[in-house]
């Protein structure tokens, strides 16, 4: 073989590795970009997946923990006041003028009506509406002094503190999460409501009586005695007094709230 032959062989062989080279490097994005691009979804997914959620997909837990570590939090403590029912909010509105005017902001923290939402039934067609939880009671959140107990006791529409007269007893946090944690009315389930519009609705028998002691077993007064004092056939609900705070206060059930005694 001659020498330009050999000379043009070795020339080849050393081109060789730099083509091979450069289809290496030529594949290497088209080979990882896939993986960079599952990575970004697998991290993207990752704060779905730690969230816990009910059967319907919405998120609870987390909220209701949350509400926890808020109240837990906060400064001041929690106390209840009397006011006349109805009044509620008109006391909270009042209240809210006399910490500005009073300048006790640095005091007096935050004031609540404890409310909920209920189905009712009017003229055949159900809704929600929110109403006063506990009527004839709202809640303070203060750090009691004598300045800050006079501000709230001649507040207009406030008959006093709940507890001793000059020493009111604070709530403790499970009470406060109680009567403040928001609740909703069950959902209806799928399919059961059109099949209760075109059924006629059956008569429902009464199993109570006006005056009758029963017990609470559902909702913030779980547990607690009542004495029924009204009872509405249709929409299924009774007016019961149940002993809050060492004072009769009318609440409203549902038949399956309560149970006999």
């Amino acid at each position: 073989m001659s020498q330009d032959s050999l000379d043009q062989t070795e020339n080849v062989d050393l081109e060789l590795p730099a083509a091979e080279s450069d289809e290496a490097g030529a594949g290497t994005p088209a080979d990882t970009e896939p993986a960079d691009v599952l990575a970004d979804v697998e991290t993207d997914a990752e704060p779905d997946e730690a969230r816990p959620v009910d059967e319907d997909g919405d998120v609870v837990e987390d909220e209701v923990a949350e509400f926890k570590r808020t109240l837990r939090s906060q400064p001041g403590e929690w106390y209840v006041i009397h006011s006349y029912a109805g009044y509620e909010n008109r006391v909270k509105a009042n209240l809210e003028n006399r910490i500005q005017s009073l300048n006790m902001e640095d005091y007096i923290f935050q004031i609540e009506v404890p409310m909920e939402e209920v189905a009712e039934i009017k003229n055949a067609q159900k809704k929600i509406v929110r109403r006063v939880r506990i009527p004839g009671y709202v809640l303070v959140r203060m750090d009691l002094t004598d300045e800050s107990w006079g501000a709230v006791r001649h507040t207009p529409g406030v008959t006093g503190f709940v507890g001793h007269t000059h020493q009111p007893v604070p709530l403790t946090l499970e009470e406060v999460f109680s009567m403040l944690a928001p609740t909703l009315a069950p959902k209806p389930e799928a399919g059961k409501s059109a099949a209760a519009g075109a059924t006629a609705k059956a008569p429902v028998e009464v199993d109570f009586e006006v005056g009758e002691s029963v017990t609470v077993t559902d909702g913030p007064f779980d547990t607690l005695p009542a004495t029924i004092s009204e009872i509405n056939v249709e929409n299924q609900k009774l007016k019961v007094l149940v002993s809050i705070f060492g004072r009769e206060t009318p609440v409203e059930l549902s038949f399956n709230q309560v149970a006999k005694i």
